[in-house]
């Protein structure tokens, strides 16, 4: 028999191909991007990835060689990936998940992700929750650089782990550290939009501190604090590569980055030019929950306002130090975890009506079923929260005060409370009331009637919390011919107000004003 030709062997490519399609799942997601799935493993690797988390073409080439099958150049892996690829075409489209995710299986069941390299995960129920991997129709996950392991959560510990985590925080009252119990609560669902926590408080309250340790809940022990962006296109990055996005020493918010953040608090998407193409884009669709650290960030803006959650932190009496405090937290977060998912269990059980007042009624809703289950006032100290926010934003905004004040001016109770002009004859009255010949308008001051209209309509949920009503519209024919467009001011009846009571331990009992 004479010798084989070199016509007669196997291409490597083919023998790559066969040996992956055999080994591994492949389908891309919704936005296109490829990814491959050791079978048996529910951890996802991309194609394409060159990262640190390490790419398919890496694990593939790790994999053949260490069953002795050699190993193959750079080509003949590049052109069976490209194959692979082009099959991802005709293959399923399925969705990848960071930290957490809803099940694809069944309905109302969320997946947490420990982290581990073996894949074990915590399915989370209405009925209990257990540690085991998910299957390929259930959950797949993505990692990345910032994916840290999560220890195994203890079983029945109920409330023992949350008591621990409270006494490691600086919390200034329960209302605070009952709202940053929901907001862990709301971290492990996806589909509940998280209002953006902002730990706040005098220097030396620990607020770093504590918001590592609510991140490390959800993040494991490597997560920590980062730097906040710089720009639009870096937060959008930063958020995408990880769950939790917490920020440390936050100290001004500009006014496109404050829209920004809002945007990432209830999901938003960005387009970005694909690397190495001309004409290709990679979308970066993103919903994170963001924790902030800072003592002031400045002035706030409305639309941020609705979506932040106030904690607040004090000194601690006692000082302890970091290694002493780190070690007793590592110790106690088995516990924390698995007290966290006992109380997920519990809380999803609870049917409560969703608050139809609140920006962010999803985590109203949550609020409710947590005070339904253990009674600890989350509703209450949520809209106080809300209430000390909005005072914030007042504070802030020169024309959300001016129009408060002209609300309340005899011009308007002369008017029957209820005004209607256009937004150059408001501008014009506004600027009348406001600034005699010696004064002049602050910078940022609406100088056209389209800029006042806008901001007006940024403001409308801020001054409706104090009882001031915005709406605009065009007059009718019967009014006006050419039905010119208006802003009607006008003050709300005292049962239209929303109500933002405040917990018992903050009210106080304040003289009345001398005549």
């Amino acid at each position: 028999m004479s010798p084989s030709s070199p016509e007669d062997k196997t291409p490597a490519r083919e023998i790559i191909s066969e040996y992956a399609l055999d080994h591994f799942e492949y389908f891309r997601t919704p936005s296109g991007t490829a990814y491959a799935l050791r079978k048996g493993n529910p951890i996802a690797r991309p194609l394409r990835s060159q990262g640190s988390t390490g790419s398919h073409r890496q694990e593939l080439m790790l994999d053949m060689y260490n069953e002795g099958m050699g190993i193959f150049s750079g080509t003949a892996m590049k052109e069976s990936l490209d194959f692979i690829e082009a099959l991802t075409l005709a293959r399923d489209v399925r969705d990848v998940y960071i930290r957490v995710g809803p099940c694809k299986k069944t309905e109302g069941v969320t997946w947490l992700d420990l982290g581990r390299d073996d894949g074990l995960s915590v399915r989370i129920s209405t009925e209990d929750w257990v540690v085991r991997k998910p299957a390929y129709d259930e959950m797949i996950w993505r990692r990345t650089q910032l994916t840290g392991e999560l220890p195994m959560p203890e079983v029945g510990q109920h409330m023992k782990g949350i008591d621990r985590l409270w006494e490691l925080c600086n919390f200034v009252d329960a209302g605070s550290s009952t709202l940053a119990l929901v907001w862990l609560l709301a971290c492990l669902d996806p589909g509940v939009p998280v209002p953006a926590a902002f730990l706040t408080g005098p220097m030396g309250a620990g607020k770093s501190t504590a918001g590592r340790m609510l991140t490390r809940v959800i993040e494991g022990m490597s997560a920590d604090l980062r730097t906040p962006p710089r720009g639009e296109e870096q937060l959008t990055v930063v958020a995408s590569a990880g769950w939790v996005m917490p920020l440390d020493n936050l100290s001004h918010l500009g006014a496109e980055m404050s829209d920004a953040y809002a945007r990432v608090v209830t999901g938003s998407e960005d387009l970005k030019r694909q690397l190495f193409s001309d004409g290709d884009v990679v979308r970066l669709a993103v919903r994170r929950p963001v924790l902030i650290t800072g003592i002031d960030v400045g002035v706030i803006r409305s639309d941020l306002g609705e979506r932040l959650l106030l904690l607040k932190l004090e000194r601690p009496k006692n000082r302890r130090s970091e290694r002493d405090l780190w070690t007793e937290y590592a110790q106690a977060l088995p516990s924390i975890l698995g007290s966290l998912l006992d109380l997920v269990v519990t809380v999803r059980k609870q049917e409560t009506e969703v608050p139809a007042d609140l920006r962010m009624a999803d985590f109203g809703q949550l609020c409710l079923q947590l005070d339904k289950a253990h009674s600890l006032g989350a509703m209450l100290a949520y809209r106080a929260s809300i209430d000390d926010i909005t005072d914030d934003v007042i504070e802030g905004d020169n024309l959300a005060q001016l129009v408060l004040r002209y609300a309340a001016s005899e011009v308007m109770e002369q008017a029957g409370g209820e005004m209607k002009m256009s937004s150059t004859e408001w501008l014009a009255v506004l600027n009348r009331f406001a600034f005699s010949d010696f004064q002049t308008p602050p910078k940022g001051w609406p100088t056209t009637g389209k800029v006042l209209s806008d901001r007006l309509k940024r403001l409308q949920p801020t001054l409706a919390a104090r009882g001031v009503k915005i709406e605009s519209g065009r007059r009718s024919r019967h009014e006006d011919p050419n039905r010119s467009r208006y802003i009607e001011i006008s003050r709300m009846a005292a049962a239209s107000i929303p109500e933002q009571p405040r917990p018992a331990s903050e009210q106080a009992e304040f003289p009345a004003a001398a005549s």
